[in-house]
């Protein structure tokens, strides 16, 4: 399962980086305007990577947000794109707000697995 998810958060960074420096006419267009669409990418980005490396997290966390800023800084050398603080911030933090959300779905698991497994048990003898 580990795999899977790892290779989902990586295949999702790949569409991420192509659609942050592929040739705007490539990118896909949603209802959501740009930053809804920033916004959008990158909790599924942190949540994917939160989840697929645990023991990690923080370090993983730091590192995308680290990653992001050069893919921002990335988009001076590609045509039709632009580099803009408002993009990295927009970006960092929902990255950050997926890493929170990996973070509380495994604690919600774990805190739901401990209370199954004491009701489990049956009434002390």
């Amino acid at each position: 399962m580990s795999l899977l998810v790892r290779s989902f958060a990586w295949l999702l960074a790949a569409a991420v980086t192509f659609a942050t420096l592929g040739p705007p006419g490539l990118r896909p267009h949603s209802d959501f305007g740009q930053d809804g669409e920033h916004a959008l990418a990158f909790i599924l980005v942190g949540l994917a990577f939160g989840l697929a490396y645990r023991q990690r997290r923080l370090l993983t966390a730091a590192a995308a947000v680290v990653l992001i800023g050069v893919l921002e800084l990335m988009q001076f050398w590609a045509p039709g794109r632009h580099a803009q603080l408002e993009d990295f911030l927009v970006d960092a933090l929902t990255a950050c707000l997926g890493f929170a959300l990996a973070a509380a779905a495994d604690w919600a698991t774990t805190r739901l697995r401990a209370e199954s497994a004491l009701t489990s048990e049956g009434p002390a003898e």
